[in-house]
């Protein structure tokens, strides 16, 4: 029989890799928690957003953030002065904040002074203190003048020899950051000694390659499981850099090799990876679905959820359409305002990740220009096993996404949490989700950033969401859609790989120069984009 977490054995020493702070990645968390109760001991390093080490348990599942210090993944030139460009800027770091703070604090001194008494040499001082500003301001200005950017002929061209002289080894000349995360988890893992490391994403690949690589010069075995979230060369370049799409997407390339299975979220993305990487077989699916009854649900004294209508304010007869997940440009949220001048009464839901963004503040104020503010609220993200339940009060799910390749080939988060919220849909037509709900009935399919389109499809399904909803009692279409379901497979891909853990085995106790990371904290575990 398999063990579980509380007949006290493991079945063998998990350690799983996230470049996140693990609270916003649903997935991480279901996955940490799910082979923790399958008497996996489970430890999930990810990354502290307040540069100090921290710690808590997510159910049988010990999580542990790292400081990783961005040391390397600033390039050379941001640490020197730009002599030509701008000769009389402060120097980077921190001198020009000082300068600024040190003005504020003269000039305080200098009202706090007239308050007692005036005098001339008073007044002369406050004039020197305005000049000094001005001259502090002029020099704090300088440094954000036409900034140094990746993407121009230099950059192409810095990238094109790299490349050329180092195939897929150039990522340590075009991103030496990667090497941040190497610096910070590397030790660490090292100590753990895992018999499986799970490394979730491209940055974590190389970081569970190298810890494998290591293990095996001292004659250790450790097994590498990939989880591809994405097809890196498939995703949207970051700005102003020309550099980081060649040198992750060769990063990911030369470590690839070593993963002794690999994850992924969608059959296409499954075969694309394959085809990519050359693998000798097809990636395991493992769908970013909810879970049937969250864990942390359970738990709780059962009171009611947050929920979505009466957060914004709004009677259950009026109208109410929703996304919920990150707020970016491709996501498709303009098409959204953009819409809502043409219906009448209905109101609009964003449960983003960063509601105070420049993204969102720049919804707002179209919406503001197209005089249907008021019928428009932002909110922040709840627990992830509370999403369904908030969701559910809303008429209408929207994924509005434009056409890049990632959003082609997968059913992404939202796509589950809505169907589980029992929600008619109206999606963009990206390949595989438009085919999903043309099959299923569920919704409808527009095209991407055509507000007409949009318009039309949402008005369809208000005009009769009930006859979208029964799609979902089609036997066995939500039972397959349920984290519970994915967590089999997972733990059926672990056992494969460590066969002799599949009878269990006596618990393993942490090494004597195992890291010290018990700055606790509370775990407030978010929904995933």
């Amino acid at each position: 029989m398999t063990p579980t977490a509380a007949d006290g054995a493991s079945r063998g020493r998990v350690v799983m890799l996230v470049d996140n702070s693990v609270t916003g990645d649903s997935r991480v968390q279901k996955s940490a928690r799910s082979a923790a109760a399958q008497g996996w001991e489970v430890i999930l390093l990810g990354r502290s957003p307040s540069g100090l080490p921290e710690t808590w348990r997510l159910g049988e599942a010990d999580v542990r953030l790292l400081p990783v210090p961005a040391t390397l993944a600033r390039q050379r030139h941001e640490y020197r002065r730009r002599w030509l460009r701008a000769p009389l800027a402060y120097p980077p770091g921190g001198l020009a904040a000082h300068r600024r703070q040190w003005v504020r604090a003269w000039k305080a001194d200098l009202r706090l002074r007239a308050a007692r008494s005036a005098s001339p040499r008073l007044r002369a001082e406050e004039v020197a203190a305005g000049w000094l500003e001005r001259w502090v301001e002029f020099r704090a200005a300088q440094q954000r003048r036409a900034p140094r950017t990746l993407h121009g002929p230099w950059d192409r061209a810095w990238t094109a020899f790299w490349q050329r002289v180092m195939g897929d080894r150039a990522w340590r000349r075009l991103a030496p950051g990667l090497w941040d995360w190497e610096v910070a988890f590397g030790p660490v893992i090292d100590r753990l000694a895992p018999d499986l490391i799970h490394a979730n994403d491209f940055r974590m690949l190389g970081v569970g390659a190298r810890a494998k690589i290591r293990a095996r010069a001292k004659g250790r075995t450790i097994k590498l499981v990939w989880d591809a979230h994405e097809f890196l060369p498939g995703v949207r370049p970051v700005a102003h850099n020309a550099r980081w799409l060649p040198a992750h997407v060769a990063h990911e390339r030369e470590y690839a090799p070593h993963a002794d299975a690999v994850l992924t979220v969608s059959d296409s993305l499954a075969e694309l990876l394959r085809t990519t990487h050359g693998l000798r077989e097809l990636p395991t699916v493992v769908l970013n679905a909810p879970e049937a009854r969250p864990a942390e649900a359970r738990e709780s004294d059962g009171g009611a959820g947050p929920d979505l209508r009466t957060r914004c304010g709004v009677a259950p007869e009026v109208p109410l359409i929703v996304y919920s997940g990150a707020a970016a440009e491709q996501r498709g949220l303009g098409t959204m305002i953009e819409a809502l001048p043409q219906l009448d009464g209905v109101h609009a839901a964003f449960v983003v990740n960063r509601p105070d963004g420049p993204y969102v503040q720049g919804l707002l104020a179209r919406a503001a220009e197209l005089g249907v503010a008021d019928r428009v609220h932002v909110l922040p993200y709840v627990p992830h096993w509370q999403v369904v339940p908030f969701l559910a009060s809303a008429d209408v799910g929207v994924i509005p996404i434009h056409h890049w390749p990632n959003h082609e080939i997968a059913l992404i988060t939202k796509f589950f949490e809505y169907s589980h919220a029992r929600l008619p849909l109206v999606v963009s037509d990206v390949q595989t989700m438009a085919a999903t709900v043309r099959s299923t009935g569920q919704g409808e399919v527009f095209r991407a950033d055509d507000v007409d389109h949009h318009v039309r499809a949402l008005r369809l399904v208000l005009a009769d969401p009930q006859r979208y909803r029964e799609a979902y009692e089609r036997p066995g279409l939500l039972s397959g859609w349920t984290w519970e379901a994915q967590a089999t497979v997972l733990d059926e891909l672990y056992s494969r790989l460590l066969p002799s853990a599949q009878d269990g085995r006596p618990g393993r106790t942490a090494r004597a120069d195992e890291p010290d990371v018990r700055h606790h904290v509370e775990a407030s575990s978010s929904l995933s984009a």
